[in-house]
């Protein structure tokens, strides 16, 4: 499954950067893209867990910035 979340408050490409690559690496993903100037996040991964697989890119993405939201 294929989606496409609005994110709010981040603040650096660097940030982006650095989610993407630990989204990129949990289980599950296939893959990931992090957006810095339309401040979107793309993701894709697996159907039958992807509702858990986002609440672990959720706190993966709050450990690289507190301030920043995933609109799920």
């Amino acid at each position: 499954m294929k989606k496409t979340y609005k994110m709010q408050d981040l603040d650096c490409a660097n940030c982006a950067a650095k989610m993407e690559a630990a989204i990129n690496k949990l289980d599950g993903v296939h893959a990931a893209t992090v957006s810095f100037m339309s401040q979107k996040l793309t993701i894709e991964a697996d159907d039958a867990r992807f509702d858990e697989i986002m609440q672990q890119v959720v706190k993966a993405c709050r450990k690289v910035e507190p301030d920043c939201r995933i609109l799920l």
